[in-house]
């Protein structure tokens, strides 16, 4: 990630009192010049939020493969962080305990409005991305209800070489997030990819990763996910060299004036050159205490908890030793595959709050060159976020971020991300930082902490109190802390 000490900028290109679900939009038609309509008039009203996508695809209807049972019997052999458990001995079923260590669900909280959990984080727990898996002659959906691949889309042709495919539903989020969808589902993307490196990682397989070119709507197609208009453009990774041939697909539009503009950003990315092999997900330079399985911390991994089906998050202050912070970092040093997500990566800044960790003074951190490096001694600075914070502290719900031991911001200037990737280095940017906030997730996990990515913070008066840029967008930020109310889980893993 780059040193950004000397930047300057000229004034905020987008209007202060922008709305958060129009924000962001804003911003790409600032780096690119490509317009997109964000005036509420000339969108209908939203939908029910309770009226959205079913959970799995609706072609999701064929035969059923089992995914291999006793993942969590394997990771509780490999000890974090650097435990593996190696390849099975047959190749599908390495691939199966992969997908199921990344995605797999964990456990229930009877108490949590949003469930069920996994050792990733989601928008309203919809986990709107979807695995896909296909062989050539296969088209599969990770099914994790049923334990199974479900037949998805085409069933036919020769077979061919493994490939997992990762694509958002935008229409699985509410209608009310509206323009906002777009970043959400890019952020989950980036999350999802970091799972599911990590899975694969772990169970001793590699791949190669492919960004969505002009022709990837084909791979939609491919599998049967259609409307096409409601779903981002896939990410790929072939487990062996190659893949089945997709059929170019035009360039669709959506009845929906919002969705429309959504696919204006997603179909801006047009990411030539060869497939890039993955890279590490774990950084390597992590101690080896053998205290952890990688099934604990997975199971750990939690965006906070509240009371008696209350929304939200609430924590407690305390001091956390510096090995928290190191951790974190560490894990915030690992790029995610592939040259254009690295320069995204690189063109992203890291900006955090930090609250009661030893040695480092509260107030506003930057990273630079893997260390923290002090902006502003700022005592109360926690609180100061909090009151810029879009969920408060009600009667009903916790948005607890006075206490937190450390708030991490990812932020860009969108216009340099264009010029250095084209249009789709927008889109590339939410990818990345996906994949870095899944990271603080995983360290937190590790060290005790919850961690909360959100995009709820108000941009304009955050920007100030980081003193970023007025010609500086954030992309996601992550909250993180000690958990303050325990409760039942209940074990859902195979």
């Amino acid at each position: 990630m780059t040193d950004t000490s000397d930047r300057g900028g000229p004034g905020s290109p987008i209007p202060d009192d922008a709305d958060v679900m129009s924000r962001d939009m804003r911003w790409f038609t600032y780096a690119t010049g490509l317009g997109v309509r964000v005036e509420a008039e000339a969108v209908p009203e939203p939908r029910p939020d309770t009226e959205v996508a079913p959970a799995l695809p609706e072609a999701a209807l064929g035969d059923r493969t089992p995914l291999p049972r006793g993942t969590t019997e394997l990771l509780e052999r490999a000890p974090y962080p650097h435990g593996r458990v190696g390849t099975p001995r047959e190749r599908a079923d390495a691939l199966g305990h992969a997908l199921v260590a990344g995605f797999g669900l964990q456990r229930r909280e009877p108490e949590n409005p949003f469930n069920d959990h996994r050792p990733y984080p989601s928008v309203r727990a919809k986990f709107p991305v979807q695995v896909l898996v296909r062989d050539g002659r296969h088209r599969r959906v990770l099914d994790l209800y049923r334990h199974a691949l479900t037949g998805v889309g085409r069933q036919d042709g020769a077979a061919g070489p493994l490939e997992v495919a990762l694509a958002g539903r935008y229409t699985r989020l509410p209608d009310s997030y509206r323009w906002f969808r777009s970043s959400l589902i890019g952020l989950e993307l980036g999350v999802n990819l970091r799972q599911l490196c990590l899975g694969m990682e772990l169970f001793g397989l590699s791949g190669r990763l492919r960004l969505p070119d002009r022709n990837a709507a084909g791979l939609l197609t491919d599998f049967g996910l259609t409307p096409e208009s409601e779903w981002s453009l896939p990410l790929t990774v072939a487990l062996e060299d190659g893949g089945p041939p997709v059929a170019a697909a035009p360039a669709e539009r959506a009845a929906d004036p919002v969705l429309d503009g959504i696919l204006t950003v997603n179909r801006a990315q047009d990411f030539t050159g060869s497939a890039a092999p993955l890279g590490p997900s774990v950084p390597a330079g992590l101690p080896r205490d053998g205290a952890l399985s990688w099934a604990e911390v997975l199971w750990r991994r939690s965006a906070g908890r509240m009371p008696r089906g209350m929304y939200g998050m609430t924590g407690r202050r305390r001091p956390v030793p510096e090995r928290t912070l190191r951790e974190a970092v560490s894990w915030l040093s690992v790029p995610p595959p592939g040259p254009q997500l690295a320069a995204a990566w690189q063109e992203l800044r890291l900006t955090a709050v930090f609250q009661g960790i030893e040695g480092h003074a509260d107030g506003v951190w930057h990273l630079r060159d893997g260390r923290p490096t002090l902006h502003q001694a700022r005592p109360g600075a926690a609180a100061e976020l909090e009151t810029h914070y879009g969920y408060p502290v009600t009667p009903y719900a916790g948005g607890d971020v006075r206490h937190a031991s450390a708030v991490w911001f990812l932020s860009a200037h969108p216009r340099r991300l264009v010029d250095r990737l084209g249009p789709g280095g927008f889109t590339a940017a939410q990818y990345a930082a996906g994949w870095a906030a899944q990271g603080i997730s995983l360290a937190a996990a590790a060290t005790g902490l919850y961690a909360r990515p959100a995009r709820a913070f108000q941009e304009v008066p955050t920007r100030q109190l980081l003193g970023l840029d007025p010609d500086e967008m954030i992309v996601c930020a992550a909250i993180t802390g000690t958990p303050r109310f325990e409760g039942l889980l209940c074990d859902l893993r195979l």
